[in-house]
């Protein structure tokens, strides 16, 4: 069975298993503030999704992922989903997210009806990366 809830301070192993990109203090806000969701199949912690505020009134996704061993089974399509309509239903009417151009989540988040929208490169040397491409949806 599948479910999907708001991640709480008991997720935090799990969590930091999948996303070594937060701080504790921005874990910690993500569980008050209710921006984080845990994916679990049959009570087991597979994936989680993150996600900000843009210009502090539009919903950003900045790091949705499944374990490995669970991917290209439907568990990313249910997690945005699940976001969306939470979103929705607090009020909001447009989503956004990124992805390096490199990386494959771009035909993802098409394929869920998402739209290239822009991006920026990021050319100082110590952060230099690939161009983060951004995707919009409205909802």
């Amino acid at each position: 069975m599948t479910e999907i809830r708001y991640v709480q301070l008991e997720d935090k192993e799990f969590w930091y298993g999948l996303d070594k990109h937060l701080s504790n203090k921005e874990f910690e806000k993500k569980v008050r503030d209710k921006q984080g969701y845990i994916l679990l199949e049959d009570n087991k912690p597979i994936g989680l999704l993150r996600f900000n505020l843009f210009w502090d009134n539009t919903p950003f996704c900045t790091m949705l992922f499944v374990d490995w061993n669970y991917q290209g089974k439907g568990y990313g399509k249910k997690l945005i989903e699940y976001w969306e309509s939470d979103m929705k239903s607090q009020g909001y009417g447009m989503l956004l997210t990124s992805t390096q151009v490199d990386e494959e989540a771009q035909h993802f988040y098409r394929k869920l009806g998402y739209k290239d929208c822009g991006g920026f490169v990021v050319d100082i040397p110590k952060y230099k990366q690939p161009m983060e491409m951004f995707l919009i949806k409205a909802i």
